[in-house]
């Protein structure tokens, strides 16, 4: 079965894309911020049962930030990087050269329509 770690503090928001993503028929694991994330993600193994299909997290979080996250998996497990989406708020058009929200291949800007999250999924998960 599919899985996805859902990163976001808002209970609200986790609460959303869960039911989404199981109306889809994906296993949905969550955490309310960085670091719960990054231990689960680190204890993750892509060749076995608890392989990670997809990360969706939110850029701002407490504890450790969706950057700060995506930093860590670049140095620890480079193969989730690709299959990682960052949520923000944040405008991303006018992101400053060089930043994560400039560079990162996957960014959702909230708020997002569910055809768009569905999209993006389809495209990294395949």
């Amino acid at each position: 079965m599919t899985r996805v770690l859902i990163v976001d503090d808002e209970p609200g928001i986790r609460f959303a894309l869960k039911r989404w993503f199981e109306r889809q028929r994906w296993t949905v694991s969550e955490a309310g911020d960085g670091q719960t994330a990054i231990t689960q993600l680190l204890a993750s193994d892509d060749a076995s049962d608890s392989r990670i299909d997809l990360v969706v997290c939110d850029l701002n979080l407490p504890i450790v930030s969706g950057d700060s996250l995506l930093r860590s998996l670049m140095e620890h497990r480079p193969a989730l990087v690709g299959r990682l989406i960052l949520a923000t708020g944040d405008a991303v058009a006018s992101a400053k050269p060089g930043s994560v929200l400039g560079t990162h291949p996957h960014v959702l800007q909230k708020p997002f329509e569910l055809a768009t999250l569905k999209e993006l999924v389809e495209s990294i998960v395949r």
